[in-house]
Formats: structure tokens, C-alpha cells, sequence
């Protein structure tokens, strides 16, 4: 028997096809939509879609969003653009050729978050099951506040989505479903401003002749395992058990048969773990030169140590990211022991990895961060934590300058509170880094007819 409601004026229909209230046919027709619980919320080319409300003028043209230069990526892009073949992540010079007449603004970070704390708002008005996954999407699960919202999960979210066009101006598109997977999956179905519903015993045969690769985790090297033992569409997963792929592909295998199947039994978490927290800069013009790279090294560690101090973290584990001249990403991680968030540590601990990777190799990235965080304790919790300690207990020894640096970070990171965060540097991030010469111009685009 079918469940009926209807987009328009929020009501349940008695019949398909066209509302029995307001006439409209924009309705919701499922046998489940009543009965279903957890949601997906995302929004639609959210950057974009802020920035074309905030200027009519771009209504009707191609936007995108992200770096305009030589190296800039596309960060979104919206429906219009896409139409082109734009996506996030393309190199902005590829986006310029598949769409020349496009608009590209570069991202307001600052307007972005203030928008997206105000959607985060309203769903935690509906319940306080919400997990965030980006600035612009969340899994929400509506359990129990029937009678709270005086009505079933299905009509408190077309409700939502309605609210979030009037009083934010951006669209949203909800997928709807009995655990996470599904709602995920069910939200991308209809974009933008859709509602799709996908219940449980319906997903053995949507998911059967979908690859593999359509769920989520499944990357191209998981991918080339599951190919390599015949194993390239969904239901082929389906008609093996979950014990044989958990044998044959460990713990990805066992989640990848569950997941096929429909199944996940993941919670939905308002508290969101952080793993890692870091800083990355792309140069303008590749470098070389180790003493360059390390004045950048040092600017993105205290960028990272600003971070965390702020968020009252320290990481047990150093990580440094670099992106050679041909894009190849090189990562590389170290103890530190005990863990900090001071600046000083971290570029301590990665400059000889940094030294090491150099050697005649230009690069065009880098990064530092911590990551294995866990809560700051002492000296090194924040700016502002308490006295400066020098004892044995905080004494490096195997560096008795360690103390003196650490006591000399927090001084600094007090006058920056009170004064601005450039109120104090340190010589090493004084003065402009030389680039590289110019890179010799790109080869050809064999594509480029």
C-alpha cells in the first residue's frame, strides 16, 4: 500500500498522482515513507549556490568556484557548469577550456562557515542526532520525535528542506532510509533540491548491477584486488557470503559484503572524532631549495600548532605532505614523544624528512600537521594554559634547549592573542621565498582539438 505526501503543502495524500489538498503533483509515493528514520543532508553545489544568492546577476551563469591561477582546482561548481563536465578537483585550466564562458570567483571561506553553522542549526533543531560530515552535509536520525515535530520523519524533513529555501536561500537534496549507507546513497539519486527514499528490502536490487566501485571506500586499488578475482559488479558481491570475502579481502571485504547487501549498522554519531589537524600551502612556482622549503615548512607548522593549540589538542605523531613537479604525493609521519602541539617540535621532528626527500627534486606542496591527537595537558595545552614549567618533568633530554624553546612559543603565542597573530615571528618566517625559475610551459592537450 502506498504512503503518499506531498511536497508542497507537507500533507499526506489519499492518492497518487496529484495531491488531494493543494492539487500538486511533486509528491513523495512509497510504501515505507512514514516508517523510516535516518536522513542525509546535503547541499546542492553548496559555495555556489550561496554566491548566486547573494548576486541575482549569477543566476543563469556557468559558476565556479576555486583558485583562478595557473595552479588553481576547481572547489565546486555549479548545476549550470556541470553540464560542462566540471567537477571538484579539476584543474582550473581544464574547467576553462570544457566551458570558457564560465564565472569563477574565488571561495569566502568566512561566509561559507556562517552559513553553514546556521543549516547545522536548524537540523539540530529537529533532533540532537546529528553527525557532521563536511561544512555542508550530515547524517541526521529522527528516532522518536514523531510526536515532537507532530508528524513522521518524512514530513518534519520536507519541512526542513522548505525552511532551509526560505530563511537560508540555498537548496538541500534528503535521501531517506533505515541506516546511513542507504540514506547516503539515496540522497545522490536526485540532485538537486530531491527527496529519494530507499528502504531496506529494496536494496539488494537497486545495488545488484551497480560496480563496485558505487559504494563508497571502494578505491581504484580495492577496485583492481576485486577485478583480479572477477569481482567487478555489486551483486556479484552479493551471491558471496560474508565469511568468504572476509577471507579473501579482510576487514575491506567484510564491510564491502555487508554494504552490498544493504547492511550497516553504524550509528548515527553527533560527536565528530577529529584524527588529524594540519596545514598545507601549493607554491606558485615549484622550489627546490631545501632553506625555501623550510621557511614554508615552518609557516604551515605554525599554522597547524595555531590549530591545535586552539582546539586544546596535541599529536602523538608528526606528518609531513609534499607534492613533487609531477604531482607524485609523498607522505611521511613521526613519533613524537610525549605529544605537543608546539610549532618548534613539529618542524624539529619532520625537517630531516624534509632533507632527506630534497636532494635536486622540486616540489610544488607542502604540508605539516599532527595527527594521533589526544587532549593537551601542561605546557603545552594553549596560549593561555598556566605557568611556564622548566622542570625535569618537561625536560627533554636528548634537547636541554627543548624548555627554553617551548617557554619562548608560549610567550609568543600570548602576545598573539593579545595583539594579532602577527604581532610576533620568528626569523625563520621573516623575509619572501624565492621561487624556482619559471616551470617550461605545459605539453600540448592531445584533447585540445
Amino acid at each position: 500500500m502506498s504512503d503518499v505526501w506531498c511536497r508542497s503543502c507537507m500533507q499526506k495524500s489519499a492518492t497518487s498522482g496529484r495531491c488531494t489538498h493543494c492539487a500538486s503533483t511533486c509528491l513523495i509515493d512509497h510504501p515505507q515513507a512514514a516508517k523510516l528514520d535516518i536522513a542525509h543532508v546535503d547541499c546542492d553545489a553548496f559555495y555556489a549556490s550561496i554566491e548566486k544568492r547573494d548576486d541575482p546577476s549569477l543566476a543563469s551563469v556557468p559558476l565556479i568556484i576555486g583558485g583562478n591561477d595557473r595552479r588553481g582546482v576547481v572547489a565546486t561548481a555549479c548545476y549550470l557548469a556541470r553540464a560542462f563536465g566540471i567537477h571538484s578537483a579539476m584543474p582550473m585550466y581544464q574547467a576553462k577550456k570544457l566551458c570558457p564562458d564560465a564565472r569563477i570567483l574565488p571561495p569566502s571561506m568566512s561566509k561559507y562557515t556562517r552559513e553553514g553553522q546556521r543549516l547545522r542549526t536548524m537540523m539540530r533543531n529537529l533532533t540532537p542526532l546529528v553527525e557532521p560530515l563536511s561544512i555542508d552535509e550530515a547524517f541526521l536520525d529522527l528516532t522518536g520525535t514523531r510526536r515532537v515535530h507532530g508528524g513522521p520523519p518524512v514530513q518534519t524533513l520536507m519541512r526542513f528542506q522548505k525552511a532551509v529555501e526560505d530563511e537560508i536561500g540555498i537548496t538541500v537534496s534528503i535521501g531517506l532510509s533505515c541506516n546511513k549507507f542507504l540514506a547516503k546513497t539515496a540522497s545522490d539519486l536526485d540532485k538537486p533540491r530531491g527527496f529519494s527514499i530507499l528502504a531496506q528490502d529494496e536494496a539488494i536490487a537497486f545495488l545488484a548491477d551497480k560496480p563496485v566501485q558505487f559504494i563508497y571506500g571502494v578505491g581504484p586499488a580495492f577496485a583492481r584486488k576485486l577485478a583480479a578475482a572477477s569481482i567487478t559488479r555489486i551483486k556479484q558481491v552479493q551471491n558471496l557470503s560474508v565469511d568468504t570475502m572476509a577471507k579473501r579481502f579482510g576487514e575491506q571485504g567484510w564491510r564491502l559484503a555487508h554494504l552490498a547487501n544493504g547492511l550497516d549498522t553504524r550509528k548515527v554519531s553527533p560527536v565528530s572524532i577529529r584524527k588529524s589537524i594540519s596545514s598545507e600551502t601549493t607554491f606558485s612556482k615549484n622550489i627546490s631549495n631545501l632553506a625555501a622549503l623550510e621557511k614554508q615548512l615552518w609557516r604551515q607548522c605554525e599554522r597547524a600548532s595555531f590549530h591545535a593549540k586552539t582546539k586544546g589538542v596535541a599529536g602523538g605523531t608528526a606528518t609531513l605532505k609534499l607534492k613533487d613537479s609531477y604531482h607524485q604525493i609523498i607522505s611521511r609521519q613521526k613519533p613524537l614523544d610525549p605529544p605537543t602541539n608546539l610549532a618548534d617540535a613539529l618542524f624539529r621532528t619532520l625537517q630531516p624528512s624534509l632533507a632527506k626527500e630534497v636532494g635536486g627534486r622540486s616540489f610544488r606542496l607542502i604540508g605539516a600537521g599532527f595527527a594521533s591527537l589526544c587532549p593537551a595537558f601542561g605546557p603545552d595545552s594553549g596560549p593561555d594554559s598556566g605557568p611556564d614549567l622548566e622542570g625535569d618533568e618537561w625536560r627533554d633530554l636528548l634537547d636541554a634547549e627543548a624548555p627554553r624553546r617551548a617557554k619562548a612559543e608560549r610567550a609568543m603565542d600570548r602576545a598573539r592573542a593579545r595583539f594579532g597573530q602577527n604581532a610576533v615571528q620568528k626569523g625563520r618566517a621573516i623575509g619572501p621565498v624565492k621561487p624556482d625559475p619559471p616551470d617550461p610551459p605545459d605539453p600540448p592537450d592531445p584533447f585540445d582539438i
